[in-house]
């Protein structure tokens, strides 16, 4: 079973930037869409961006469209998620996680497995 460590969460001020990484151990990763989904205290978690299995389709949440970047090298075996222009709203704890799929792209959280233990992420006003 795939294992993930996400990193590069941290304190920021608004309209800053973070770049996360999700680094990956253990089969399967390269086979399949990988997504990032965050949950903000008290609220349930929600989907953000993902790609697919080659990084070639992308797909995001209205709100981080425009603002956040997912990718990822197969041959390093991690995924990224560069966000821009970072707002309060922003503030969670952002996990990684693998699709079921190699092309489909769910925004659904159950749809995810293998999830990472999460970076926390904190924009201050």
């Amino acid at each position: 079973q795939v294992q993930l460590v996400e990193s590069g969460g941290g304190l920021v001020q608004a309209g800053g930037s973070l770049r996360l990484s999700c680094a990956a151990s253990g089969p399967s990763f390269n086979n399949y869409a990988v997504g990032w989904l965050r949950q903000a205290p008290g609220k349930e978690r929600e989907f953000v961006a993902a790609t697919s299995w080659t990084g070639a389709s992308s797909s995001y949440a209205d709100s981080a469209k425009g603002r956040f970047t997912v990718s990822r090298d197969n041959a390093k075996n991690t995924a990224y998620l560069q966000m821009n222009s970072l707002k309060p709203d922003d503030t969670a704890v952002y996990y990684c996680a693998v699709g079921t799929s190699r092309v489909v792209i769910s925004k659904e959280p159950a749809d995810y497995r293998s999830w990472g233990q999460g970076t926390q992420v904190t924009v201050s006003s």
